[in-house]
């Protein structure tokens, strides 16, 4: 898998921990706590000032010390995250589907090509022009996504049932590039097999590390996969090894790493 960059790896940490430090952090302490992976000083400053521009962090003193806490977008942002990359879904073909049908002026061609990304990155696929499908479990957080973005406007939901005529496992491979999920997964496993089975080995520092990287790797697949009903899933689906992993370097890191992180904060 691609090497985390540093404004990722601040994301993935606000996710994992900085709400638990109450939303805010010296940048000394972020400095110290990502150079455990490898960051550089000035690449966490860098990043840091990047992810103000984008209005994911806000510039804020504490007692006279500078640090950044997150902002109200962003917060709504790792609030959905959240539901995605946490929740293990339990979805049945017979719980249907949501429709995402939307038609955009022609002289707002940028807002265009912002809804067909931000329906792909949700979990829909396209089944025509202006036709987009996913399992209705992502209904509420697509909603969400849409007001947000003020992207509503242009689009109408249905919650919809399959009735006939075609097969639904050919359909549901021409819709969504399932090999390239599938792919990301064998690849996200192949990383991480070994260290789940020796997370209990590992010291506060290295839990916190590897946990880290490990959340920054898997919090993109969630999003790759639109969670279908394994009806319609390879026979040879790697999402289930894939998430066993995640999931057990969780329960078993997460923790460990937290007491550092708290650790170094107090400092």
């Amino acid at each position: 898998m691609k090497a985390p960059t540093p404004r990722s790896l601040i994301v993935s940490f606000f996710g994992a921990y900085g709400r638990e430090l109450g939303g805010w952090i010296a940048v000394a302490d972020l400095v110290t706590l990502l150079g455990r992976l490898g960051v550089d000083a000035p690449a966490v400053r860098s990043a840091v000032s990047r992810q103000k521009q984008r209005g994911f962090l806000q510039a804020r003193q504490v007692g006279g010390v500078a640090g950044y806490s997150l902002s109200e977008q962003a917060q709504e942002i790792l609030a959905d995250g959240d539901r995605r990359i946490y929740v293990r879904q339990d979805v049945k073909l017979s719980d249907g589907w949501v429709l995402a049908v939307f038609s955009v002026p022609e002289t707002e061609r940028h807002r265009r090509h912002l809804l067909r990304s931000r329906l792909s990155r949700l979990g829909f696929g396209a089944t025509a022009p202006g036709v987009w499908i996913a399992p209705s479990h992502l209904a509420e957080e697509a909603r969400h996504t849409l007001e947000r973005l003020e992207l509503a406007e242009y689009v109408d939901l249905f919650r919809a049932d399959y009735l006939a005529y075609g097969d639904l496992r050919e359909s549901a491979a021409r819709w969504w590039d399932l090999g390239a999920v599938q792919a990301g997964y064998a690849e996200f496993s192949e990383q991480f097999l070994a260290t789940e089975k020796n997370a209990d080995t590992a010291d506060e520092a290295d839990a916190f590390a590897t946990y880290l990287l490990a959340l920054d790797a898997w919090r993109r697949m969630p999003y790759r996969d639109p969670g279908l009903p394994p009806e319609l899933l390879p026979g040879d689906w790697r999402g289930t090894q894939a998430a066993d992993i995640f999931f057990g370097l969780h329960d078993r890191l997460r923790g460990r790493g937290l007491s550092y992180v708290k650790s170094v904060v107090s400092r």
